[in-house]
């Protein structure tokens, strides 16, 4: 419950998919200093528990997503991370998010695979892609489901953040609007920053 009220307040998870990340720590810096204090570093990046080591000891609040096995769960709490997340209903890394103590956020897109998700104990539920049926789709499955946590995933931006807040997403995740891979390889914290205020901006109109 403590990690839902911290998300219901920040609404914002940053989520990183580089091919090369120089500093994590940096990152994060940066972003917090744009107003997003969430990170989820994704088994699509390379070295992604080097980064959550780095990034954790430096007492930022980082995840680790695309989890997919209860060995990755496992290897990501391990590493620094203080929640999962996962593109779909995944029993396994449920279950190895439990044992360890950590809210896990599963991925789920129809009103099935919400329940499943629930069922299986997920303390938010990750709505991916988002962008398959627009923010409307929040509002719709508000309906059933009225005190379950959902997260838009998957082309949100700037332009939809605050709509998609505004038909019922507890909060948002921000990609490459937020952290292009050619400005986190660069090391360009400045412009990770601006983009990081435009963004948190955009999402103070909900």
């Amino acid at each position: 419950m403590k990690t839902l009220s911290a998300l219901r307040d920040d609404r914002v998870i940053a989520v990183v998919r580089a091919p090369s990340v120089p500093d994590a720590a940096a990152l994060c810096a940066a972003l917090a200093a744009g107003g997003i204090t969430w990170t989820e570093f994704t088994y699509t990046t390379p070295e992604v528990t080097t980064h959550l080591r780095r990034a954790a000891r430096a007492g930022h609040r980082v995840g680790v997503g695309t989890v997919l096995t209860a060995e990755q769960a496992e290897r990501g709490v391990a590493a620094g991370a203080s929640f999962l997340v996962t593109p779909g209903c995944r029993p396994e890394v449920a279950e190895a998010a439990g044992a360890a103590g950590v809210p896990v956020v599963l991925g789920a897109l129809t009103p099935t695979e919400v329940a499943r998700a629930v069922d299986l104990g997920a303390a938010a539920v990750k709505i991916f892609p988002a962008r398959a049926f627009g923010p409307g789709y929040f509002k719709d499955l508000r309906g059933p489901y009225p005190d379950v946590p959902l997260v838009a995933s998957g082309g949100v931006n700037a332009g939809n953040a605050a709509e998609f807040l505004g038909q019922g997403a507890l909060a948002v995740c921000a990609g490459t609007d937020v952290v292009p891979p050619e400005a986190i390889a660069a090391g360009d914290w400045a412009e990770i920053t601006r983009r990081a205020r435009a963004f948190t901006a955009a999402c103070g109109a909900a």
